[in-house]
């Protein structure tokens, strides 16, 4: 299991993402352009001392993620799909794939995902948190898949 952020905009919530990734042993691929400097200053105080324990790949475009890019089906949580993200089987190698906190993912990227799934939320709600989101739909594929940590 892999996570994938698309051109994040937000360091507190990348940070956030890289502390939970660290914490659960799941690489973290991070597709620029990002919406703020990269390094590890702007991750450190929602990463605290995580960000050494991570794997954090950089992707300097989404051509360059898809070029090089671990096998395995990319899952998109987006909040226009049908398909609640429990209602899916995931596989070992997924690449969870979230979108920028103020955009998503462009029609390009949309498109290409194999599977997208959302977290249904209730009636004139947008969306939650990106790293919210994270969280649940990683913790679901991590349950079904058994890759919790021991």
């Amino acid at each position: 299991m892999q996570i994938a952020l698309y051109q994040p905009d937000i360091p507190p919530n990348t940070g956030t993402m890289i502390r939970m990734a660290a914490c659960l042993g799941v690489p973290v691929h991070i597709i620029e352009p990002c919406g703020f400097p990269f390094g590890e200053k702007s991750f450190r105080r929602a990463g605290m001392d995580y960000v050494d324990q991570s794997t954090v790949i950089r992707h300097k475009s989404w051509q360059d993620f898809q070029n090089n890019r671990p096998r395995g089906r990319l899952v998109l949580l987006t909040t226009r799909s049908r398909t609640p993200y429990t209602e899916i089987q995931y596989e070992p190698t997924d690449i969870l794939l979230l979108g920028r906190e103020s955009a998503g993912v462009p029609e390009e990227v949309h498109n290409v995902a194999d599977q997208r799934v959302l977290i249904p939320m209730k009636p004139g709600t947008r969306s939650l948190n990106v790293a919210v989101s994270a969280a649940m739909v990683l913790g679901e594929a991590l349950r079904q898949t058994g890759q919790f940590p021991a």
